[in-house]
């Protein structure tokens, strides 16, 4: 009579491998480490966007021009560095009334808020500095949340919230990080 060797079957937990090496810490690192750099990325591509009105023919129901040759005016964006904004006007007037944000201090700040989102976004999808990049989106972030503090934006305050909290488990997450380019920051 020959006997079977059957182990028992092991609980699933956090570290059973999913692909080959790749964990199921390392997959959810690599969501929170895109879907981070994603937000940054294209939250930086849109402070260079302004929007402007364009003149199209009018089309008829088959999406040919119109005969008589109307035009109609139709809003849409457009991206150029001389389109540049750090913040919105209204939000720009609302900051120039506070007296806990010098006026100095948000100028060079609104330079640098649509740099810096695009350089940590970039940095964050290559694997550049990982936890170095997570680190600065998470003091990027704080500096967002202190300006709605100072306007007493709540609804915005608890989505950054929430934004710092992910990248707070991203860096718990870090050491399941793959596809770097540079893995030792």
């Amino acid at each position: 009579m020959s006997e079977t060797n059957t182990k028992p079957v092991a609980e699933s937990s956090t570290s059973e491998l999913v692909f080959g090496t790749w964990t199921n810490g390392t997959l959810a690192f690599l969501v929170l480490r895109l879907w981070l750099a994603l937000r940054a990325i294209v939250t930086g591509i849109e402070k260079f966007a302004a929007p402007i009105k364009v003149k199209r023919p009018l089309l008829d129901e088959f999406g040919m021009p119109d005969p008589t040759g109307a035009m109609v005016e139709v809003k849409t964006k457009a991206y150029a560095l001389g389109n540049y904004h750090g913040v919105a006007d209204s939000l720009r007037d609302a900051f120039a009334q506070e007296p806990l944000l010098p006026a100095f201090a948000a100028k060079i700040y609104y330079a640098c808020l649509g740099p810096a989102l695009l350089l940590l976004g970039i940095m964050l999808l290559l694997g550049v500095g990982t936890r170095i990049s997570l680190f600065g989106m998470g003091l990027l972030y704080i500096s967002l949340t202190y300006g709605l503090i100072l306007l007493g934006q709540d609804g915005g305050i608890s989505w950054l919230g929430i934004h710092i909290l992910m990248v707070a488990m991203a860096l718990v997450l870090a050491k399941h990080n793959r596809l770097t380019l540079m893995s030792k920051f």
